[in-house]
């Protein structure tokens, strides 16, 4: 069998066809693979075989830092939830020998939809705007509404402490792939050990539920695909809640989310924070409210990711091509996180 390939890429595709002719049906005599473009995290593939149209998703190569690009949970979440309300594309292997490509990789149905990448949804009729992000908010409560133990997900996050781990986690993570000092993320490390809540809240948690994480109905406002769960664990809802927040609302449009900070959204047909944090509660059925810790972890959680993503390119080895600019929005995310607490 010939492997082919319509873009150079790191993977040894002849390894990887001899890996998939026992394991996949409807293999063909070879195999092509396109690189997606964008993304700081695992390198995604479009694969293609006869009429097999599928998505190949790896860890990075080279140096880690630990736990992270979880190409195994990712698989099993979404294989978990493969009958649910939370839609997610259909799993079809796990490869966790590393010697096949070079990483752990998993292969999944591809979906036929669309990915928006700005928030102010220019693609988007004025009128019809409004209806995406309810989508999103409702998509985030189906999420947080997975029964864990018929999901057969009880062993996939630790009951309770949720908050606490995720301070310890990203203070280390920062300790790790920071590079100078940083006054903002120093206020934010003292301040949010002093300012835990008491709720204990434990849901199914994305870990990074955005708009770019979702893939719409080619002609709908309606969520056909889940994506990208490396993050996902068991915790919190809020710390969910929250991130989706600051990816929209704290950022600006020329930032890499391109959100809402510096847009007239009443004007843009968009929704305030407050209007999409209120339609998750209508459909969550929770009458709870998001909190300015869970809003500060969010903005100190991804301003040490943005810190990593930096990390990563100047080891040469970050997903994406503008992992450099990316990383720059570490110390943006700091000074708002700092802010909120000033």
């Amino acid at each position: 069998m010939i492997a082919t390939a319509r873009q150079s890429t790191e993977i040894d595709v002849a390894s990887l066809l001899d890996w998939m002719v026992p394991r996949v049906d409807g293999v063909g005599p070879d195999i092509a693979l396109h690189q997606i473009s964008g993304g700081q995290s695992n390198p995604t593939f479009f694969l293609e075989t006869n009429d097999r149209h599928l998505v190949l998703r790896k860890r990075p190569p080279g140096k880690l830092l630990p736990s992270a690009h979880a190409v195994d949970r990712e698989y099993r979440v979404q294989e978990a939830l493969a009958a649910s309300a939370v839609s997610v594309p259909r799993m079809v292997a796990f490869c966790e020998d590393e010697s096949v490509i070079g990483t752990q990789f998993y292969l999944m149905e591809r979906v036929e939809g669309r990915v928006f990448h700005d928030n102010g949804l220019p693609e988007i009729p004025v009128k019809e705007r409004r209806a995406y992000f309810d989508a999103i908010a409702s998509m985030l409560a189906e999420i947080h509404k997975i029964d864990i133990k018929e999901a057969g997900l009880t062993g996939f996050g630790k009951p309770g402490g949720f908050a606490e781990r995720q301070v310890g986690r990203w203070t280390r993570q920062w300790e790790l792939s920071s590079t100078a000092p940083n006054n903002d993320i120093n206020a934010l490390i003292n301040w949010l050990p002093n300012n835990m809540p008491d709720d204990e809240r434990n849901t199914l948690v994305h870990g990074d539920f955005r708009l770019g994480n979702v893939m719409f109905h080619p002609d709908e406002p309606r969520i056909v695909a889940v994506l990208d769960w490396e993050l996902s664990t068991l915790g919190h809802p809020m710390a969910d809640l929250a991130h989706s927040c600051i990816y929209t609302w704290f950022m600006r449009s020329d930032e890499y989310s391109r959100g809402l900070l510096d847009r007239d959204v009443a004007g843009d047909g968009l929704p305030d924070m407050d209007e999409f944090v209120s339609q998750y509660f209508a459909a969550s059925g929770d009458d709870g409210k998001l909190s300015r810790f869970y809003l500060v972890l969010a903005l100190f959680r991804n301003a040490v990711i943005f810190e990593g993503i930096a990390s990563r390119a100047r080891q040469g080895n970050a997903s994406s091509k503008d992992a450099a600019e990316v990383g720059r929005l570490a110390p943006a995310l700091a000074a708002r996180g700092a802010a909120l607490i000033a």
